[in-house]
């Protein structure tokens, strides 16, 4: 479990966990999911990746602060090879800006690292500037933009990389 602490002395200072996420969590999280705007995946996707796939990486932010709710983040990854795909991450509306979307894309990176991974991607909509920002500070990249890629709004996506080690100056290939 890694604890963070947003560094506020103020009324919105919260103080959070991040761990792996439990078949409990799913409601909270697709709570998340639908205030969020992200593509649907429901219930039972994320419960049959949580329980069926071992290179699932599955992260929660929990908080104690609030006793209705304490899943306030969270993080879908999958690991192939020496990849990490970053399938969702989203934060409750409530809980914005504070630091819970970095602490898990930082967990899921350290994991991944421990897992062999080399590089990260994802895709965000175009028009999600927080996002996009938030990807950049970590140290993400723009590398391609899929045309017309989301639905419900249709939508162009960029592509986005993040290397864990800078590549060889060899030649190889670069997306």
């Amino acid at each position: 479990m890694y604890q963070f602490e947003n560094g506020n002395n103020n009324f919105w200072g919260v103080r959070f966990t991040v761990d792996w996420m439990t078949v409990e969590d799913l409601f909270e999280v697709v709570q998340i999911e639908d205030v969020s705007g992200l593509n649907r995946w429901g219930f039972d996707s994320y419960r049959r990746e949580l329980l069926t796939n071992p290179r699932a990486l599955m992260l929660a932010a929990r908080t104690e602060q609030n006793p209705r709710r304490s899943v306030i983040g969270f993080f879908v990854g999958l690991t192939v090879e020496d990849e990490m795909h970053v399938n969702n991450v989203a934060t409750h509306p409530h809980f914005r800006r504070l630091g819970v979307g970095r602490a898990l894309l930082q967990v899921a990176l350290d994991h991944g690292a421990r897992r062999g991974i080399t590089f990260a991607v994802l895709e965000v909509r175009a028009s999600n500037e927080a996002a996009q920002t938030l990807y950049k500070n970590l140290g993400f990249r723009f590398v391609h933009r899929r045309r017309d890629y989301y639905s419900f709004p249709t939508e162009d996506a960029f592509i986005m990389r993040y290397d864990l080690y800078a590549p060889a100056e060899s030649g190889e290939f670069q997306v």
